[in-house]
């Protein structure tokens, strides 16, 4: 009987990955908002990359005060998909569920998603809503519209924006889905979209509407990533997208993904002035092929770009008379 629960127990448990650094300031919290969830937790991965603060004694008494099986792993990634990888490669657990050390699960999220896959038995991935908080404001919830019964089209609609994206603690998906596919490393950006794309490409997937965690986003560090030597980070991270073609994804996808993220470092480029710069983007986002919102955005930034460059000249002389 004993051995009879104990594989029940097995075969529903979750493995949650979490990577940390210098996460001090959050990791309790975090680790605190998945308590109501230790029954079906079999053990809580943090990847401590390379804190220099007290992460992983700070996440230790705050497992023990939750009652979770927390386990930490040492790395030197400096990198949040490496560090996922680290523990991807040691998890335990039939499913796997990943959140980051300054998000919040909600209350029960986990066993929600694991209920679905009750009623969708074919089911190895599922995913939730979530709630986006940037800079402290609560946005709309954002719910997983617009999949299919299609892996290969869900990946496909997934790489060119045409689906809702997933954050990084939205989805539980199992061990037997994820297999060999890892996170790329290095990237300085869309790391998350180039992992979930791959693993969607062959996942039997489902949905919930019930939102199962809140992501923290801080505008100007997700715009940092950006303005870091931009061309050399685009070119290793196009490299890296185009790896997706081996899954089937159509390489016109890929080139909608390109002009969405050139849109993006444009944008950015843009807002803080560094013209020449969102003027080269702009140009690699209006070659790519695009619906006719994004067509209107590229116009828009087009127009403004060459109004900016026009009316600043007078005023730049102006200011050396």
């Amino acid at each position: 009987m004993r051995n009879m629960h104990r594989r029940s127990f097995y075969l529903r448990a979750v493995s949650v990955i979490i990577p940390a650094y210098n996460a001090a300031a959050t990791i309790a919290r975090t680790l605190a908002s998945l308590r109501p969830e230790a029954d079906v937790i079999g053990e809580v991965l943090l990847v401590d990359d390379s804190s220099s603060d007290d992460t992983a004694s700070v996440a230790e008494h705050a497992a023990s005060r939750c009652a979770l099986p927390l386990r930490v792993i040492q790395s030197n990634c400096r990198d949040a998909g490496g560090a996922r990888n680290l523990a991807l490669a040691q998890a335990n657990y039939p499913w796997i569920y990943m959140i980051d050390a300054d998000d919040l699960h909600l209350d029960g999220g986990l066993r929600s998603l694991l209920s679905r896959t009750d009623m969708q038995t074919r089911a190895d991935m599922v995913v939730g809503a979530f709630r986006r908080r940037t800079d402290g404001v609560d946005r709309q919830i954002k719910l997983p519209v617009g999949y299919t019964a299609a892996s290969t089209a869900n990946a496909s609609a997934y790489i060119q924006g045409h689906v809702r994206s997933i954050a990084v603690g939205s989805a539980l998906v199992s061990r037997r889905a994820i297999d060999e596919t890892r996170f790329p490393t290095g990237l300085a950006y869309d790391e998350d979209t180039l992992f979930w794309a791959k693993v969607l490409s062959t996942a039997r997937l489902a949905v919930i509407t019930q939102p199962v965690m809140t992501y923290f986003v801080s505008a100007e560090r997700s715009d940092d990533r950006f303005t870091v030597k931009p061309a050399k980070r685009f070119l290793e991270w196009r490299q890296a997208l185009h790896g997706l073609a081996d899954c089937g994804i159509a390489k016109s996808a890929l080139k909608v993904r390109e002009g969405l993220v050139a849109l993006k470092i444009a944008r950015v480029h843009y807002a803080r002035g560094d013209l020449d710069t969102a003027a080269r983007f702009l140009a690699v986002a209006r070659a790519a092929p695009k619906v006719p919102s994004d067509t209107w955005r590229c116009m828009r930034y087009q127009f403004k770009l060459a109004a900016r460059r026009r009316f600043s000249v007078p005023r730049i002389q102006l200011q050396s008379a």
